[in-house]
């Protein structure tokens, strides 16, 4: 493409000169800006136990290294079972892991005191691994957020409960939008279920 000199060209020229150019750049293949969406988890669900808990510490929630990063990800499950993809553009605004920590310790904090690993205070453990965060198709246009993690309930360093939750969530639209709005509905339903599962167990409140 010839270089186009401003200081030659009177001002309408110089608009004519700059739309050719425009033009010329889109025919020789340059992409256009691609926006990046980004996606969490919505607000959260307003909470329906009235039961209060002992202080409890909430470890950050850990999670596989497929799901250690902000992509959004779906597995083509009509096709290849085995196979993880993620979206290009369309992302978390944070890690899955680390959107469940916040909502799983808001959601506890309506109970009672939620603690971190940093807080020197002795209280009941809780640590939550995350083994599925992704947007499963059933078929090309049917799919469903699918979320899976296993609870560990420690108490003076043993372990006193462990269960492992799944929630399902089907999808409204077979893209990004959609996969991202099933996982945030089944991350609730996850996120309740660990609440309940947590207010019955025998848990022993701090010295």
């Amino acid at each position: 493409m010839p270089r186009i000199f401003s200081r030659f060209l009177p001002s309408g020229a110089l608009l004519a000169a700059v739309l050719t150019a425009a033009v010329l750049a889109g025919c020789a293949g340059t992409p256009a800006a691609i926006a990046d969406f980004r996606y969490d988890l919505g607000p959260a669900s307003p909470p329906t136990s009235v039961g209060t808990l002992p202080a409890v510490k909430v470890l950050d929630i850990g999670a596989p290294e497929t799901l250690d990063s902000d992509h959004l990800v779906y597995r083509l499950g009509y096709a290849d079972q085995q196979r993880l993809a993620s979206y290009a553009n369309s992302h978390w605004t944070m890690a899955p892991a680390q959107l469940l920590t916040q909502r799983l310790r808001n959601a506890l904090s309506s109970r009672g005191t939620v603690l971190t690993g940093a807080d020197g205070v002795r209280a009941p453990v809780l640590k939550v691994d995350l083994e599925e965060f992704e947007q499963v198709f059933d078929g090309q246009s049917e799919s469903h957020g699918a979320v899976t993690a296993r609870a560990t309930l420690i108490q003076s360093g043993k372990v006193v409960g462990q269960h492992t939750f799944v929630a399902r969530a089907p999808a409204s639209s077979p893209d990004a939008a959609g996969g991202a709005a099933a996982l945030a509905a089944a991350s609730n339903d996850l996120i309740a279920q660990i609440v309940a599962w947590l207010g019955v167990q025998p848990l022993v409140a701090s010295k």
